[in-house]
């Protein structure tokens, strides 16, 4: 099934707040609950249950244990997926220490770096590497996601290069907008573009 990019996005959503209600001890959920947890509609959560093919009890909401795994069934692949960071500043290590662990079906497995001073030490568990080694360790740690936090000068030569060895998605944390080949799925995201949105926002709230 090959869904809308906004609909994964709101996949992932549901099921993080899912998971997050069944820690709780809550087993099923209305719709306008669901919706209600993000700021969205009853009726675009209805939708997207529909398109997944996923029906509620009607007197009790849906199932929250069967929708994790429903959702799980269409975002997850059955033996998981290896992802690397390339680049070990601040924000490498932050993302590597905060996403290491968070999905089962996600693995962070290695970090790249060029500086000889990082290369070899552990970061959050996670061995740092040689950038000259990425191509054969994409091959035996079967690594097809990269995390992309280089700095924005050597945004672009970085992943041209991570996608010419093998990479088949790139998380853009850097400012610097990429041009990927078909083959490659990228991801942006610019959080200074996000705090001046915030920004923007809370100016003409105050004034």
């Amino acid at each position: 099934m090959n869904l809308p990019e906004k609909t994964v996005e709101r996949l992932s959503e549901y099921r993080r707040t899912l998971l997050d209600c069944l820690n709780q001890g809550k087993s099923h959920i209305f719709s306008h609950e669901l919706a209600a947890l993000l700021h969205n509609t009853a009726v675009q959560v209805r939708r997207d249950m529909m398109l997944m093919g996923f029906t509620s009890m009607q007197r009790k909401g849906y199932a929250i244990k069967e929708l994790i795994e429903a959702i799980g069934e269409l975002i997850d692949t059955a033996e998981g997926l290896n992802v690397a960071v390339v680049g070990v500043g601040n924000l490498g290590r932050a993302i590597t220490g905060y996403f290491r662990g968070k999905r089962t079906k996600l693995n962070i497995v290695a970090t790249f770096d060029i500086d000889p001073e990082k290369i070899g030490r552990m970061i959050a568990g996670v061995k740092c590497y040689s950038l000259d080694d990425f191509q054969k360790l994409v091959n035996d740690l079967k690594i097809s996601i990269a995390i992309l936090t280089v700095p924005p000068e050597n945004a672009r030569n970085a992943a041209d290069f991570i996608a010419a060895n093998g990479i088949k998605g790139i998380l853009n944390f850097t400012t610097g907008p990429l041009n990927m080949p078909p083959h490659v799925y990228l991801e942006e995201y610019d959080m200074i573009t996000s705090l001046e949105k915030i920004a923007y926002f809370v100016k003409h709230h105050q004034g």
